[in-house]
């Protein structure tokens, strides 16, 4: 098996799409004529976003992030953690931490996106295997 994507539940796919290329650069792989389903290229692992609405429609219960206590984290890897932070400010992400060197020899900072989904903005680990 491989993981093939990861679906955030959004209000408005569009313009969640648009938010993630302003503040990540990510490329718009498609959005579906119904507005309810849209991707982005993200490499290996597509990031996906489906609207609240459809999933009420298929029956489910989405329930909505809680930026003060996240239970997940969406991490994108970058050589460039202060640049790419830098990007996603001005995008308008909500900064929940600077950047910082981690003693494992990652470099981090986190943001909320403009639906409150926490995401890291990473280096790849340098350090001891």
């Amino acid at each position: 098996m491989r993981l093939k994507y990861t679906i955030l539940f959004v209000e408005d796919v569009a313009a969640s799409i648009a938010f993630y290329e302003r503040a990540f650069g990510l490329a718009r792989r498609m959005i579906h004529e119904s507005g309810d389903y849209g991707e982005l290229d993200t490499g290996a692992t597509t990031l996906s976003f489906s609207s609240l609405r459809l999933m009420t429609a298929l029956g489910k219960t989405p329930g909505r992030p809680e930026p003060e206590a996240p239970v997940f984290e969406v991490a994108f890897e970058t050589d460039d953690v202060p640049a790419a932070l830098e990007r996603a400010r001005t995008a308008g992400a909500r900064v929940v931490q600077e950047v910082r060197a981690e003693p494992w020899g990652q470099t981090t900072a986190y943001v909320l996106d403009a639906d409150g989904y926490l995401v890291e903005i990473c280096s790849p680990v340098h350090g001891a295997s």
